[in-house]
């Protein structure tokens, strides 16, 4: 992306990215202190209950390879429902089947107050910023004339970043003190409009980067000058003019004049807080959310649906039906479940339960704590620290509270010696994990620090994996089902730049998911 886009979320990986959750060294290393290793003779394989978010092994000690199934929690399903800041316009599970997979389509909406009749008034279509590359081009325009308004109207304001989105669009602002208020947004919107009426010309220029520096630095803009050094040598360094009044360092793409943009398909939203760079020792910036259409009626649609959300916000109904809370005084991202909430969990585990047990699954149970060298010999330490809470000495030895339960289930495999004879063993918990996230991150259930994972380890033979990986899906899709949950689509992922574990290894564990899926007769 552009300078003036730079996010501190990722965008959704493709190919041989990797997630946060893809658990890149979830069982040690090839050397002498791998904690997973084999006591008996046959070569085996152990399958976790991550395996199509990783979607591959990794080498655990020779001869051995893990390969983690998707996670499918009863009390933390992996659904993607509108966020906070916008709403998804193509929500769907991240996993499950689906025929045919056709690129992005337009989600069409309607209200669900009453039933929609044929000879009613056709269903609005919602673009995408995949399927409509001038809906980038508004959006990354006007993200830039507010940030012009804000300079006329705020002059000590000074500009950092300001990207396109799935909605819309946001700029922050550094405002030397002083936060914006919700009138003044109003005051915003009156001079983008003003902006755009003026029908002011989009024009690129390319200068040397030295010439840039020198232009910064008479506005006296520090944040441009990190950006500029952000650049790497041999790039153009793009600057994107609105008339002769205004510009930023910019990559594009723009609308060629502002009168591109439809006032009347424009709204400024909320204002919000941010880190520069998202690092909480860094300067806090006032970013202001807007969103753009290309059409009002685009915008009302919009807007219906951002109020149908609300709707069945699940905090509000939480709330309203006295399910849950989240207590504030024990600390944020803590979820306290009342007793019809109890009662409406306590029914979904039993079948998660039921069903496991029926497939062929043992039910265990592992700790809350342990001693933090497990997690370092599994190589989760390496990865996955920043997201781990910090640990509490114990009489001399650092214990960890559980971010992850697989390293529990490895030990009690090697609690006794094994035969292959004994093989598959499947193995299923409901571990209460914790992991640390920042305070401005947590938003209800969908982004906590404690929560109840569906997490299984499957130790089998090489031969059988394949077997294994289809019955993992059988399961993942006979469990969403009953939910409701059939418009999905499945993603394969492959090794990811940093992991461990030797070329055949990966190339065998991704061999088995595609024969896994092939069988399945899924797209993805």
């Amino acid at each position: 992306r552009p300078p003036c886009c730079e996010q501190r979320v990722c965008p959704p990986h493709k190919g041989r990215k990797g997630t946060r959750e893809r658990g890149r060294a979830v069982m040690g290393a090839s050397r002498g202190n791998a904690l997973l290793k084999s006591r008996c003779l046959p070569l085996f394989l152990v399958l976790s209950s991550t395996m199509l978010r990783s979607a591959a092994g990794f080498l655990a000690s020779p001869g051995s390879l893990l390969v983690r199934r998707a996670a499918l929690s009863a009390t933390r399903l992996p659904v993607s429902l509108p966020r906070v800041d916008g709403i998804r316009t193509s929500p769907r599970l991240s996993l499950g089947p689906r025929r045919s997979l056709p690129p992005a389509t337009p989600l069409r909406m309607a209200s669900t107050e009453t039933p929609v009749k044929e000879e009613e008034e056709e269903a609005i279509v919602l673009p995408t910023n995949e399927n409509s590359p001038e809906l980038v081009k508004i959006r990354h325009t006007t993200a830039h004339v507010m940030a012009m308004a804000v300079q006329r109207l705020f002059p000590k304001a000074q500009v950092t970043i300001g990207p396109w989105i799935d909605n819309g669009f946001y700029y922050d602002f550094d405002m030397q003190g002083d936060n914006f208020e919700d009138k003044d947004l109003k005051a915003i919107k009156k001079e983008m409009i003003k902006i755009v009426n003026k029908n002011y010309e989009l024009r690129r220029e390319v200068v040397p980067r030295e010439e840039a520096r020198r232009r910064i630095e008479e506005l006296g803009e520090k944040y441009k000058l990190e950006l500029l050094d952000s650049i790497p040598e041999g790039e153009d360094i793009s600057i994107y003019h609105i008339g002769d009044e205004w510009w930023d360092l910019c990559a594009g793409p723009h609308v060629e004049t502002t009168k591109g943009i439809n006032p009347k398909a424009l709204e400024l939203q909320r204002v919000s807080g941010a880190y520069w760079r998202g690092d909480e020792k860094n300067a806090m910036l006032q970013r202001i959310y807007g969103t753009v259409w290309e059409t009002p009626e685009q915008l009302k649609g919009y807007n219906t649906m951002l109020e149908e959300a609300k709707k069945r916000d699940h905090r509000r109904i939480g709330k309203e039906m006295d399910l849950f809370s989240i207590q504030e005084s024990a600390g944020g991202g803590l979820v306290f479940w009342h007793p019809k909430g109890g009662r409406m969990r306590n029914i979904i585990e039993s079948f998660w339960k039921d069903i496991h047990v029926e497939r062929g699954y043992d039910l265990v149970y592992s700790p809350h704590i342990a001693d933090v060298s497990l997690w370092k010999t599994s190589g989760h330490y390496d990865f996955y620290q920043e997201s781990m809470f910090d640990t509490m000495d114990v009489e001399g030895t650092n214990y960890q509270i559980k971010p992850m339960n697989c390293p529990f289930h490895v030990l009690m495999y090697k609690d006794e010696l094994r035969s292959y004879r004994d093989l598959p063993l499947r193995w299923a918990e409901l571990g209460t994990v914790y992991r640390y996230e920042r305070s401005g991150t947590l938003s209800g259930l969908f982004r906590v620090r404690g929560f109840t994972q569906d997490d299984a380890h499957i130790f089998c033979l090489p031969d059988q994996v394949a077997d294994e990986i289809t019955a993992i899906l059988d399961l993942t899709e006979d469990i969403l089902s009953k939910f409701g949950f059939s418009d999905y689509e499945v993603n394969l992922s492959t090794r990811p730049e940093k992991s461990i574990g030797g070329d055949d290894i990966w190339e065998k564990a991704e061999a088995a998911l595609v024969t896994a899926m092939d069988r399945k007769g899924w797209a993805y």
